[in-house]
């Protein structure tokens, strides 16, 4: 090409071009229990890179999430961790009505680096061969609500008090046995698929049947039009199989 008016023409349009779209491009706040982290990671960078809208990710326990969205925290998404919080929001008047939905059904491991006798289940737990054992707050977390049920189910969650140590949610949780400060722990089957997968660490996904299923939904908080392009990125066929691909069930 030798025409240089031509060039510069062509210059000035695409910078036209990439100002218009910078100028169309969005950004939503949106947040997410801590069990989530490395799915919504993967789902934001996939929407930001189809549509070049920004997505601000605040990590969080849903308990905490949940009081600090009714004391008006700016977020457009919440994605909890139960099902509770966002029906209470939901019945409350905060959330976009009929927004609701399960975005991804959780599941509850025991989990150690390096006790390869967690993988004998409630066995291991029952020796007690061990100094602490984590999980997240029951009050706080809806997987320390699971751990709890399956405790209490087996006549242990008195008897281990001493043992436990309780993290304010389910990424706290991780970090203590990750860290060596507890030697096993109840934690999301998603934190460590692949550290189990890569022999990385031993786990024991807890049967089904003794926790009520970790059902997690997802509200809308806000009617940004971005915040609403991404419920439907997130609901798609394939952010399911990208979902599933992180240790979760959907529907």
């Amino acid at each position: 090409m030798n025409n240089p008016r031509l060039l510069i023409l062509i210059s000035l349009l695409l910078v036209v071009v990439m100002g218009a779209s910078k100028a169309n491009s969005g950004e939503i706040r949106v947040a997410v229990a801590s069990n989530f982290n490395e799915a919504i990671r993967a789902l934001a960078t996939g929407f930001e890179d189809k549509t070049g809208h920004r997505v601000v990710v605040i990590f969080g326990s849903t308990g905490k999430h949940y009081a600090q969205i009714k004391h008006g925290a700016p977020y457009d998404i919440f994605l909890a961790a139960d099902k509770v919080r966002p029906k209470l929001l939901d019945e409350e008047g905060v959330a976009i009505p009929s927004s609701r939905f399960t975005y991804a059904i959780g599941q509850l491991v025991l989990w150690s680096p390096n006790n390869k006798s967690v993988v004998g289940g409630l066995a291991a737990i029952k020796q007690k061969s061990y100094r602490y054992l984590a999980l997240a707050n029951p009050k706080l977390a809806p997987y320390g609500e699971a751990a709890r049920e399956v405790l209490q189910a087996n006549g242990l969650w008195e008897e281990l008090q001493g043992k436990m140590v309780k993290g304010e949610n389910v990424g706290q949780a991780y970090q203590f046995v990750q860290s060596g400060n507890a030697e096993l722990g109840f934690v999301a089957y998603s934190q460590v698929k692949i550290k189990i997968e890569a022999k990385k660490g031993f786990g024991w996904l807890v049967p089904q049947s003794l926790y009520t299923p970790i059902e997690q939904q997802a509200v809308l908080l806000s009617d940004n039009p971005v915040a609403h392009q991404f419920i439907s990125f997130i609901r798609s066929q394939e952010s399911k199989m990208l979902i599933e691909s992180f240790g979760y069930r959907t529907l």
